[in-house]
């Protein structure tokens, strides 16, 4: 397993994240956190390691630098900065296509919460780079009009008991030009912490994903 920490420079600074690649590796997962959180978030952790457990390489990243989220602790401007975060994650997409351990691997965007909003604005501008963008408790809505130009599949995973951010998904998937799903949790919250509601999203994704690198023909070796 690679696993290394990495730094990608950004406006003069720099955003770390957090790299994990398992042997023959099929794709790498890039998250991309919501609101207040961070590449140390417990539920992006534990996706990302059912996910490594099926051979998908992870890079969770923060999206801010470290000057950027004290700012943000105070103002809490910067994490609803949907612009800004979208083009950090098109950054972080450029230098995976340059790394050693990545370049030559698919890409799968993951964003949760307001994550999944930079997701669809990262995937509208590197079509060419991302296979499909899941969505865990996500916020689409607020990826503007770029929602109206991302052609790569999307999965959008809800809980069913999160009626607000359900509505929103509803109304983002009927803007959603390519193809996409939506998969609702029954009975879970925004945060996923009901018992096996996390493991749902895992088993959900990991299948999704699955799906996608098979039938695009970038994996040698489906999960069965």
């Amino acid at each position: 397993m690679i696993s290394r920490t990495v730094t990608l420079p950004v406006g003069g600074a720099g955003i770390t994240g957090d790299l994990m690649v398992p042997p023959d590796a099929r794709a790498v997962v890039l998250f991309a956190h919501g609101s207040g959180s961070s590449r140390h978030s417990p539920r992006n952790r534990e996706v990302a390691a059912g996910l490594r457990a099926a051979r998908l390489g992870t890079l969770l990243i923060d999206l801010l630098t470290e000057e950027e989220e004290r700012q943000d602790a105070v103002t809490g401007e910067l994490r609803f900065d949907i612009p800004l975060l979208g083009r950090r994650l098109v950054a972080a997409l450029d230098w995976l296509a340059q790394d050693r351990d990545t370049s030559g691997l698919p890409v799968v965007l993951f964003g949760a919460s307001t994550g999944a909003g930079a997701a669809l604005v990262a995937a509208a501008h590197r079509p060419d780079r991302v296979r499909g963008v899941v969505s865990r408790g996500g916020r689409p809505d607020l990826a503007g009009d770029a929602l109206d130009a991302v052609r790569v599949p999307v999965l959008l995973i809800v809980g069913g008991r999160d009626t607000h951010v359900l509505r929103l998904n509803e109304e983002a998937a009927r803007r959603l030009p390519g193809p996409h799903s939506l998969h609702v949790v029954p009975g879970a919250t925004h945060l996923f912490e009901e018992p096996g509601a996390l493991d749902q999203v895992t088993a959900t994704a990991r299948q999704w994903c699955d799906e996608q690198l098979t039938r695009s023909g970038g994996d040698r070796h489906a999960v069965p």
